[in-house]
């Protein structure tokens, strides 16, 4: 497996990892903003948790419509476009007197536009590095992620005593500009990999072709409801404790970056393939002490506790890219994180509504359960898969040439030669 240093040293890497940082960088300082001005305007907990997740609820109309583009639309044009789009965006929410409906429209835009990042991104990624080292290269990716959101929450935090939410807001496009700056600038004019326009159709037959292995359904079903209920008792750290939401989102990233170290870099493979039930577990349990609503220093080492759990990503991530052809690796991507998203954000609503009539450490403890329930039951149902249908999962299509691959629909539109590896 390679070391991470050696990952610096391929081409495309390290401007693809320092645009992301700057992306990560800007969401998170905006994200805490935005439910924070939401939050002192209206003093909604459903309002909050869907102002700063509600992007993620647009992810399904991309997943749907425009997630062919994930491999048919230039990387570098795309994700450098993605970034500008942003930081318009989020600067228009900055606006002073802004209605609520029309805060939420621009959040909602913004999310639909964002459904294509992870598919571009990730295939990108995919593509940049040789085979064995994707899971490393995602691993150093959720690191830098998890160091960002603890930079980036608790820099918020802080900033949100002094400044105001605006203030953030437009910070926040400062640093998405900086992203399409180092994007554009540090990543080579490459082809789409694979022929052809984006159409609805191309996504539709891809999505249909991806979802119709059970093994697979079983990997982006692990991929999105355990993880989305546990996002839901996040999107409630405002509300729970509106003063200290920056320190428990920074605990979190904290915990996040630990599981990401362990399960990418210490656990030999032969371990980590059977460790994503016991940490998917270990993410949601944490959370159920929430009920007796413990004060802020156990409230903040259940969360960084829980948050190793999310390193089971890795391993499910593993488990997909093991079960998708080459050539429809993009969209696959971009479907487990559309999916994943589009489940965040519909949690951060279920939460903030049970949390409406609730209370917030309720609706805590109840996402929690649930998510523990959803894994057992996965768990369960992967366990009777047949082995032959696993298998399969292996064997060339009918009809496919082996070497050539087809696009991202069954339809079969060639990659480039020149991308193929």
């Amino acid at each position: 497996m390679p070391s991470y240093r050696s990952l610096f040293r391929t081409p495309e890497f390290t401007p693809l990892f320092l645009g992301s940082a700057a992306q990560t960088a800007a969401q998170t300082v905006g994200g805490l903003a935005l439910a924070t001005l939401v939050y002192r305007a209206t003093g909604s907990p459903l309002l909050s948790a869907v102002s700063m997740f509600g992007p993620s609820l647009a992810q399904v109309l991309g997943a749907t419509f425009l997630l062919s583009g994930a491999d048919r639309l230039p990387p570098r044009t795309t994700l450098a476009a993605i970034s500008l789009t942003f930081a318009a965006g989020t600067a228009a929410q900055a606006l002073p007197g802004l209605p609520t409906g029309a805060l939420f429209t621009v959040v909602l835009l913004l999310g639909l536009v964002a459904s294509l990042g992870g598919g571009v991104r990730w295939g990108l990624l995919n593509e940049i590095l040789a085979k064995d080292g994707y899971l490393p290269g995602r691993s150093l990716f959720n690191m830098m992620s998890g160091l960002t959101q603890i930079a980036g929450f608790a820099t918020g935090g802080a900033l949100l005593a002094t400044l105001s939410p605006r203030a953030c807001l437009l910070l926040s496009a400062g640093l998405y500009l900086t992203a399409a700056l180092v994007l554009r600038l540090g990543l080579t004019a490459r082809p789409p990999r694979a022929l052809g326009r984006p159409s609805p159709s191309a996504t539709w037959r891809t999505n249909a072709l991806l979802w119709s292995s059970r093994p697979r359904r079983l990997t982006y079903l692990g991929l999105w409801l355990p993880n989305g209920m546990v996002v839901g008792c996040e999107s409630l750290y405002v509300s729970y404790a509106p003063h200290a939401a920056g320190t428990l989102f920074a605990c979190g990233a904290l915990g996040m970056l630990a599981g990401d170290v362990t399960v990418g870099r210490l656990l030999p493979p032969a371990v980590r393939a059977r460790l994503a039930t016991p940490l998917l577990l270990l993410l949601a349990l944490p959370f159920v002490l929430f009920c007796v609503y413990p004060p802020l220093p156990v409230a903040a080492v259940c969360v960084t506790v829980a948050s190793v759990g999310f390193g089971a990503s890795l391993v499910q991530q593993e488990r997909l890219m093991a079960l998708t052809p080459d050539e429809l690796a993009g969209q696959a991507l971009g479907l487990h994180s559309a999916g994943m998203l589009t489940l965040q954000g519909a949690s951060a609503a279920l939460a903030g509504a049970v949390a409406q009539f609730t209370s917030p450490a309720a609706a805590m403890t109840a996402m929690a359960a649930g998510s523990a329930c959803v894994t057992l039951a996965l768990a369960t149902a992967a366990r009777r898969s047949p082995e032959r249908e696993r298998e399969r999962e292996r064997e060339p299509e009918p009809g496919r040439e082996t070497g050539t691959g087809t696009g991202t629909g069954p339809e079969g539109a060639a990659r480039n030669p020149a991308e193929a590896r």
